[in-house]
């Protein structure tokens, strides 16, 4: 066991790790080499050729998710499925969740699809079968209690539909490994026997699914080597546990632990506040981080009336750090704990001019127009995908409507066959459909069995392009002369961009082929979908863009950049206020926090707002814990412990406050306040300001705000007390404002 810390080249171990064996006469098809995101796999593979050669090209490296998805491929019969079996994404499954909770005539509001789906995907995360699960009275007495007594019910269907369609969800890519190693002993014995050395990276981010399968996979030759750091173990949302990697020792007595402890990444500065941090967590296998680098400047702590303003102070600061320190905007990323709060941030750097990219935005691949033609390839692989044709049987529209369709489900459900076996055989005289429309039905299974017939022999791209023209989507698409047709037929053309390059052979698949598996110099459609099927938002983007990086700190795992600004450093926020009732949670919420400031390599910003939008409602706010728990030797300045304040108590000071990074001292953390803008306004209209009492504004009156100047009442919406107004500002514009805390004065 390898305890890694932040930034001290665990990567780099575990690559020379496997260097040493190879160039020690061990056979590369008997390695396994286990990661959590396709990138690693990609880089590692990469780094091992320059060193031996195409030798590397034999080794089975990749993701849990991929590599058990080559197995099942090559295994699939055993457990009761085709070798073309569908992988359903986090999309797919929920449409799939929605119909049979509208089928069953549940409440979606109480059986919420995406909380039946993490049920879901917890009960296979921890290889709980749907019978093991229906007879476990723990979990049923949990659904009942939480008011949803009939989840088991839907997991049950769900599975059933799954299999019909020759599909697996990405967690059956793991419980169905699970059950092939468990109910097939041959199985077993194969891949041990071939897996003779087992290396897990991240090995504080499995869950037990994983943990049980690598188990079952080094039982024979207990060659084992897992890398990670407790101290980095922030996805138990994801049913990641923690004690994997802590009570190792425990499976393998005669195990040898080594510690990485160097840091090679950050200042002394980053290193010694990360190790201040999270010295207060109990629960850790104990290590302490150190580094040689420079000691570095301090950190730079921001306080803000507001999220607004807080995000124009980071990108003032990013804008000014780019001008002194010469950084790249690729070398610069702002995380935070929620997806949310990227909002005020993004409208600063717009401002500013300041490019960037959103992770975890809107995903290429989970655009409409690109899943759409991707379900007709999905469909061309294999015909019983009943969730690809929901989507496009009559998409371009071809005369096939929602009645004929809702017709066809009955009837495969009343012969018990598919959708696909009732489509195929829609001119038996037994089913009452319109002869117009069962042409219609028949000229649509003509067009996808050609599809399938094509793409066995043709390469994916001639395949792919003739679909997306014989189908009518890219026709669809191109006479749509909006801006947003435009922009969907562009999509379509990057895809197609992106298979050609796939057909011409570029590298893009995540591991080199089995031996198992024929291989043919075309390649085909179907490993095209195999190929994109496992790729993530991240791992999509091309990288080479010069933007300001903006994620969520769980997004930032693993990731590193010369400047970071970690914002919204709020109790209730981060940590997350629903984080706060075990010291379990808590823990993993300080953990977060580690891996944030160890994302930064030289310089490092923490932010935190006196006020926050929430709910709607504005709310005072106060500094996060974590930062009293950072030694003050390594701050700029010092987090001030009594900012919690009401809006109201906020509004009613002289003006509204403007912070600069260089406006704090180390014992001094207390706001600069300008004088009231109010731009092109008579300063004498100021003298003796009293705000009028809001129920005496009405549209069209004349007023006067202390920061905007004057301006006249637009447009009121709402009731009191929470009253907004349209107020038109001499030389600001249009602003909306709540006249609760807006201080409007009344003027002549």
């Amino acid at each position: 066991m390898i305890i890694a810390g932040a930034g001290s080249g665990k990567t780099r171990v575990l690559t020379y790790r496997i260097i040493h064996m190879i160039n020690n006469q061990v056979d590369p098809f008997n390695i396994l080499s286990l990661t959590f995101t396709n990138k690693a796999a990609r880089e590692m593979k990469k780094r091992i050729m320059e060193k031996v050669g195409h030798d590397a090209q034999n080794l089975w490296m990749g993701t849990f998710h991929s590599v058990f998805a080559r197995i099942l491929r090559i295994e699939a019969e055993k457990i009761g499925f085709p070798t073309n079996f569908t992988i359903y994404d986090s999309d797919d499954s929920k449409s799939l969740i929605k119909k049979i909770i509208n089928e069953q005539n549940l409440d979606d509001k109480t059986y919420k699809p995406s909380l039946v789906l993490n049920r879901i995907s917890s009960a296979k995360n921890n290889v709980f079968s749907v019978s093991d699960y229906l007879n476990h009275s723990e979990l049923t007495n949990e659904d009942k209690m939480a008011g949803k007594p009939k989840i088991g019910m839907l997991y049950e269907i769900y599975q059933k539909r799954l299999k019909q369609s020759d599909a697996m969800d990405f967690d059956d890519l793991l419980f169905n490994t699970y059950l092939l190693l468990k109910n097939h002993p041959e199985a077993l014995s194969k891949y041990q026997n071939k897996f003779k050395y087992v290396m897990v990276d991240e090995f504080q981010d499995t869950n037990y699914a994983q943990y049980i399968i690598v188990r079952k996979l080094a039982a024979a030759h207990e060659n084992i080597c897992v890398v990670g750091d407790d101290a980095q173990s922030i996805y138990a949302f994801r049913g990641a546990n923690i004690q994997n990697i802590l009570n190792f020792e425990k499976d393998y007595p005669d195990l040898k632990t080594f510690k990485l402890e160097q840091n090679y990444r950050s200042t002394k500065t980053i290193v010694g506040a990360a190790n201040s941090v999270i010295a207060n967590n109990r629960n850790q296998l104990k290590k302490e981080v150190w580094t040689e680098n420079t000691g570095g400047e301090k950190i730079r702590l921001l306080r803000a009336l507001s999220d607004n303003e807080e995000g124009a102070q980071v990108a003032q600061a990013i804008f000014e750090d780019k001008m002194n320190l010469h950084f790249k905007n690729k070398e610069i990323a702002i995380l935070y704990r929620t997806n949310a709060q990227s909002r005020s941030l993004e409208e600063a750097l717009r401002k500013l001019n300041i490019p960037y990219r959103i992770f975890g935005g809107l995903s290429f691949y989970k655009r409409k127009e690109i899943k759409d033609l991707l379900a007709y390839f999905r469909l061309t692989i294999n015909p019983y995908d009943e969730e690809a044709l929901d989507r496009i049987y009559n998409y371009p529209t071809r005369g096939i409507g929602k009645t004929t369709y809702e017709k066809l489900l009955v009837l495969a459900d009343a012969r018990t066959c598919t959708l696909w076996d009732v489509m195929q055989d829609i001119n038996d005289r037994e089913i009452d459909i319109a002869t117009g429309t069962k042409t219609k039905i028949n000229e649509f299974v003509t067009m996808m069995q050609s599809f399938s017939v094509l793409a066995k022999t043709q390469n994916a791209y001639d395949v792919a392009s003739h679909i997306a023209q014989s189908s009518g989507l890219l026709k669809e698409l191109f006479n749509d002369k909006t801006a947003e047709g435009v922009s969907q037929y562009e999509h379509i053309q990057e895809l197609l961009a992106g298979i050609k390059e796939f057909s011409d052979g570029a590298q893009t698949a995540l591991e080199a082929p089995s031996a198992e598996l024929e291989q043919s110099e075309t390649k085909l459609l179907n490993e095209y979908m195999q190929d994109i099927a496992l790729l993530t938002d991240a791992e999509t983007d091309d990288g080479n863009d010069d933007k300001v990086s903006l994620m969520t700190i769980h997004q930032a795992k693993g990731l590193e950049f010369k400047e970071v600004f970690v914002s919204g450093l709020e109790e209730n926020l981060f940590p997350s206020q629903l984080a706060v009732n075990s010291r379990d949670e808590l823990e993993e919420e300080r953990r977060l926090f580690y891996v944030a400031i160890t994302r930064a390599e030289k310089r490092l910003t923490l932010s935190y707002a006196m006020t926050r939008y929430r709910w709607g409602t504005l709310t005072g706010c106060e500094p996060s814990r974590f930062l009293e728990e950072i030694n003050p030797e390594f701050l700029d300045a010092l987090p001030v412990s009594d900012t919690k304040m009401s809006p109201t108590a906020i509004r009613q000071g002289n003006g509204v406050p403007s912070f600069s990074p260089n406006s704090f001292t180390k014992n001094n953390l207390k706001p600069v306040f300008k004088k009231p803008v109010a731009k092109q306004t008579d300063p004498k209209l100021f003298e003796n300001f009293i705000p009028d009492d809001p129920k005496r504004i009405e549209i069209g009156m004349s007023v006067l705000h202390q920061r905007f100047g004057k301006g006249k009442v637009m447009q009121l919406e709402g009731n009191l007390p929470d009253l907004k107004a349209t107020v038109n500002f001499e030389g600001e514009g249009q602003k909306q404002l709540l006249l609760k805390y807006a201080r409007l004065k009344i003027v002549e």
